[in-house]
């Protein structure tokens, strides 16, 4: 994509509103997003690559905080590449974790599933068995 594209395009491309591309933009997130003479926003095929990066983490449950720390040390360079991997490995852990928990919760969920549908065949037996009495 080597055409700049509007806020609204932006939001429509990456599911985010203009309000919270916006935000981003005011929290350190997005830097460096160019302006057209009209004074409008114009994002670049790396800004909008970097914003669905943004999305990714948030949606896995990264911290704003940690992700203005991402975004700090990206506009570091080179670098921060250690520091970087670090900070992604530690959510990667984090996010193993969830998923663990997860599992146990939904393991749970599933055996009282199917404790309800052992009721509810009993029930089922018994109420025919009373009908025919």
């Amino acid at each position: 994509m080597d055409t700049e594209l509007s806020i609204q395009q932006v939001a429509a491309a990456t599911q985010l509103s203009t309000h919270t591309l916006r935000y981003y933009e005011r929290i350190g997130l997005l830097t460096r997003i160019e302006r057209a003479s009209s004074g409008h926003r114009r994002y670049s095929s790396t800004d909008i690559d970097w914003i669905h990066f943004l999305t990714r983490l948030r949606a896995t449950g990264m911290p704003i905080r940690d992700m203005q720390q991402f975004a700090e040390l990206r506009r570091q360079g080179d670098r921060t590449f250690a520091q970087r991997r670090q900070l992604l490995e530690h959510h990667q852990n984090h996010i193993h974790r969830r998923i663990d928990e997860l599992t146990q919760n939904l393991k749970v969920i599933q055996e009282k599933i199917q404790r309800y549908k052992e009721l509810e065949m009993q029930h089922d037996t018994s109420s025919v068995t009373d009908s025919k009495h």
